[in-house]
């Protein structure tokens, strides 16, 4: 995989502004994403950026650039560095937010907790670099500033680009069909929940069928002979 050039963002606006190049070889060269791209030129991201001409800066040559306007299928190669420069190492931890961008964090969440709730708080930490006491006031309304909150996409915001935001929207995605499938086996079955419930006159029937069956378990010969011994001693008080 090659290198991103030199200020990648405003080399993307320097090729959207002054070339024919599709979308596609843009945010190849660039390592953007093709939507990125695309919001550069509706002027939705990368505002108040100046373009950075690459081919002044030693980073693409003119014919290379011809070369790829006549093709559109033809993948941009960076022009071999004079100078060679350190690769530049990711630093683990919340990304670095410019203090001039840093008052447009609380809508960045905003946006992400309604139109992305199975993110995590370390995943909105990693993407626009706030915090999670932030996360928490904001989710809860309890923001000092909640009554004015706006939800605006961080990658137009210039918080995030769209490549980190897809890659932690896929990451939690990947956790989701298993909390689905862990409450789907608590769930009814299709045949059990479709099926008829039982008619409320059969139900009083049912409750009426212990009393007849045990009124019809009484012996009648027992009856009868009960009253006799009930008659018998009565019979024998008139004799006296």
């Amino acid at each position: 995989m090659s290198n991103p050039p030199l200020m990648p963002k405003a080399t993307a606006v320097w090729l959207v502004e002054n070339t024919s190049l599709t979308f596609e070889q843009i945010a190849e060269f660039c390592k953007l994403h093709p939507l990125e791209v695309r919001g550069i030129a509706d002027g939705e991201v990368a505002a108040g950026i100046k373009g950075l001409d690459p081919i002044t800066s030693g980073q693409l040559t003119r014919e290379e650039l011809e070369r790829a306007a006549k093709n559109p299928g033809h993948h941009l190669k960076l022009a071999e560095r004079k100078v060679k420069v350190p690769e530049m190492k990711k630093a683990k931890g919340p990304r670095y937010t410019p203090v001039s961008k840093r008052q447009d964090r609380p809508n960045a969440i905003l946006w992400l907790l309604r139109n992305h709730p199975e993110l995590k708080d370390a995943q909105i930490i990693r993407l626009i670099g706030t915090t999670k006491s932030t996360i928490a006031q904001i989710r809860d309304r309890t923001h000092w500033n909640a009554q004015t909150l706006t939800p605006i996409d961080p990658v137009s915001l210039g918080l995030s680009t769209q490549i980190d935001l897809d890659f932690e929207v896929g990451r939690a995605a990947k956790d989701r069909p298993a909390a689905v499938a862990e409450i789907g086996s608590t769930l009814l079955s299709a045949e059990e929940t479709t099926a008829p419930a039982p008619a409320l006159s059969q139900t009083f029937a049912d409750m009426g069928k212990p009393k007849r069956e045990e009124e019809a378990a009484i012996d009648v010969d027992s009856v009868f002979s009960k009253l006799k011994q009930l008659k018998r001693p009565a019979e024998d008080e008139d004799e006296d």
